[in-house]
């Protein structure tokens, strides 16, 4: 006699799966840094400098929404519309593939500037 094969529950009854905010954040830092390291002007930039994100997650409807907040550096001069709009898509598309979360707002700080002028200055070296 074969054993009966339980039917599969509907997905509003078999739980549900949170994500911390924290991993949000982490998840959106490691996506900017991924768009920031082939920039142009990347190199300008010290190591160690990595993005920061901080999130704020709540309830849409049937699903959770991450608004994002990224603080970043960048080298100067760059199209800095342009990176920014960069790190944003790519972002969105990374928090919302890997988390399944709606990403409504990425909004993005650049925090400071790095110019190569600057960098030469600091060296004590006058062109």
């Amino acid at each position: 006699m074969a054993a009966a094969v339980p039917a599969q529950l509907p997905a509003a009854d078999r739980g549900s799966l949170r994500i911390a905010d924290r991993v949000v954040a982490k998840i959106a830092a490691q996506a900017a840094g991924e768009v920031l390291s082939d920039v142009p002007g990347a190199d300008l930039v010290p190591r160690g400098t990595t993005p920061h994100a901080s999130v704020s997650v709540r309830k849409s409807g049937t699903r959770d929404a991450a608004r994002l907040r990224l603080t970043l550096e960048l080298g100067y001069p760059a199209d800095i519309g342009a990176v920014c709009g960069s790190v944003r898509r790519h972002v969105t598309d990374k928090v919302a593939a890997l988390t399944g979360m709606d990403v409504p707002e990425v909004a993005v700080e650049v925090e400071r500037l790095h110019s190569a002028a600057a960098r030469r200055r600091d060296e004590g070296r006058v062109e």
